[in-house]
């Protein structure tokens, strides 16, 4: 394909305004339920007005500014006006404490930060005096609360209303392509995050590139409820932006399940652990009717199997399946697609391994997620499946523009205008990561196939190498594991040790609903958990999951333990348990496991 060569992420963004200017940009969901829209250009308009303000502020080219919040529009009205201008956007994710926030308001130089509300004011006030050069704080909603420190958002935009459009435009046609955009800090599963540091380029390329994968269609409309402070949610905007896509911000993570059916998406982009909780959900309504109601989803599932063979290997559907297939939909099916708003085509999934047992489950239902992977370090994006061509368990080719190969040892590496300038004031990690010649380490091992499929093996740093010298890849046995609707989340244990073990969390309302079904006592949840009932149902959960595994791959004893949070330090914000912080949290626990009989 041809790629245009803009000047900038602005000029992508006017490329797109002039095209549609009257469509619906952007959809916003209230409180209530209702929905605020804004047309392309009068959102052009207010990025115009916004990057006069940041002008009036003393933003200059090159400059820093921090967005500590969730996903919504000012998000990406103010990222959008940051890099008008010429500065740089780092996001900073709203559940980080103050001492993790601090970092990264420090390391990446910021002079300016815009929080969601007042609890993110009050955690940015908690370390003023160690971010002396953050000159002001704009706070989206909420009141500021009489600190000169900090002003409203409608006060911040007033700033800007007798800056000229010449000085405007003249800092607009200042930017070029290798200007830095964004630095987005990795999620920091192991050591310190470290600052990626994106171009325009990056992000105007990879837009296009994704563009190009995708069998987006005109009137299509997406629903985005992923952390933006994440660079995997900050590409589905661009990706929305390059396609003239109406983009929909949900009110939040617990409330997707309402948003879903008020945005009605025609596709929408997730991260596995969202996929796994509605398959979880799903299984266990149909569990939980029993009778005939079970055995026509028991039934509805196997056409649907049959179905999904047919398509998988491009076979013709036979006329009674097809029949069976439509009873099957009507009866079951049409309520899925129902939970997720009743027009969607299909998903994507990518930021950590999906299990293909989950999308295999989605595509009996007429789902297709389609599974990509990419990385803060190539701007999230290198390869995906495509609806026309896809396999699961693969991560699918990759997108136009985007080189990979795997090293002699397996690893997966990458090259092309998606991979980051640089880790922001790192040169010793930026030289280990790309090459001379502009080659990407992933850290990720995996192979490529004749037709440039690419399929994920493990991570090279999270492999487990057990006593015996066998190597293990953690996350797909996790993966497997938790499909389990009474388990919630997985990790495995075993570097060189002489067999697998793993740290276990369970499902708080099948495990209580287990509970009350076979009259086993106690309200709370530590209690239900260490009885002798449940850590037998687990233990059978794990059995019936180590049958597809290499006995070298098996878990041989388990743990339960409390649930992983971002909150205790256990997850990172993009949901992965960072292996590091659970095995020492739980060393002692650990070291039972090998030495109980």
């Amino acid at each position: 394909m041809e790629f245009t060569d803009f000047s900038s992420f602005h000029e992508m963004l006017r490329a797109t305004v002039d095209r549609t200017p009257g469509t619906v940009a952007y959809r916003s969901i209230l409180e209530n339920g209702e929905m605020e829209s804004v047309t392309w250009s009068d959102f052009y308009d207010q990025v115009r007005r916004a990057a006069k303000a940041l002008i009036a502020l003393g933003i200059e080219h090159g400059d820093k500014v921090n967005v500590l919040s969730y996903t919504n529009y000012k998000w990406v009205l103010t990222d959008f006006a940051v890099m008008a201008v010429g500065g740089c956007t780092v996001g900073i994710y709203q559940t980080l404490l103050p001492k993790d926030c601090r970092y990264i308001v420090d390391h990446s130089d910021a002079v300016l930060v815009f929080a969601e509300d007042e609890q993110q004011v009050a955690k940015l006030k908690e370390i003023r005096q160690e971010i002396p050069d953050i000159r002001k704080v704009v706070l989206f909603k909420g009141d500021p609360g009489g600190d000169d420190w900090v002003i409203g958002y409608e006060e911040f935009l007033a700033l800007g209303d007798d800056v000229p459009e010449e000085t405007l435009q003249g800092r607009i046609d200042a930017v070029t392509p290798e200007d830095l955009a964004a630095i987005v800090y990795t999620s920091g599963t192991t050591g310190v995050p470290k600052g990626a540091v994106l171009t325009h380029d990056n992000l105007t390329f990879t837009a296009q590139s994704v563009k190009a994968s995708l069998a987006v269609e005109g009137a299509d409309e997406t629903l985005l409820f992923l952390p933006l402070a994440h660079v995997f949610a900050r590409l589905i905007v661009f990706g929305a932006l390059a396609n003239d896509i109406t983009l929909t911000f949900a009110r939040g993570l617990d409330t997707i399940a309402e948003d879903m059916k008020i945005a009605r998406p025609h596709w929408f982009a997730s991260v596995p652990r969202v996929y796994e909780k509605v398959h979880t959900k799903i299984i266990s309504g149909a569990e939980a009717k029993g009778g005939l109601a079970l055995k026509i989803f028991r039934w509805a599932l196997d056409v649907g199997r049959q179905v999904s063979e047919c398509k998988l290997n491009k076979r013709p559907i036979p006329a009674t399946t097809a029949l069976k297939y439509k009873l099957a939909n009507k009866l079951v099916f049409s309520k899925v697609h129902e939970a997720l708003g009743g027009r969607v085509r299909w998903c994507i999934s990518g930021a950590a391994p999906l299990n293909p047992d989950i999308a295999r489950f989605f595509h009996t239902a007429d789902i297709l997620v389609l599974e990509g992977i990419g990385m803060t370090e190539n701007t999230s994006f290198t390869n995906v499946n495509r609806v026309d061509n896809y396999r699961f368990g693969w991560v699918g080719p990759t997108g136009p523009g985007i080189e990979q190969k795997t090293d002699e040892h397996g690893e997966i590496m990458y090259r092309g205008r998606n991979v980051m300038k640089e880790y922001y004031k790192m040169p010793a990690e930026t030289a280990e990561t790309i090459t001379e010649d502009g080659w990407q380490y992933t850290g990720d091992l995996g192979e490529i196939d004749d037709e440039g499929f690419l399929r994920v093996t493990g991570r090279k740093k999270d492999l487990i190498i057990t006593a015996g010298g066998k190597n293990v890849a953690p996350s797909a046995i996790e993966g497997l594991v938790a499909t389990s609707k009474f388990i919630n989340q997985v990790c495995v244990v075993g570097d060189r040790r002489k067999y697998l073990t793993a740290l276990i969390t369970v499902d708080e309302e099948n495990i209580r609903a287990y509970a009350q079904e076979h009259a086993i006592t106690g309200t709370e949840l530590p209690d239900l958990v260490s009885s002798p009932q449940i850590v037998n149902l687990i233990g059978q959960e794990v059995e019936d999951k180590n049958q597809q595994f290499a006995s070298f791959e098996t878990i041989k004893k388990f743990k339960i333990v409390d649930e992983f949070t971002i909150d205790n330090g256990m997850l990172t914000p993009t949901m992965k348990v960072k292996r590091n912080v659970a095995v020492e949290r739980y060393k002692d626990l650990i070291e039972k496991m090998y030495v109980e009989g």
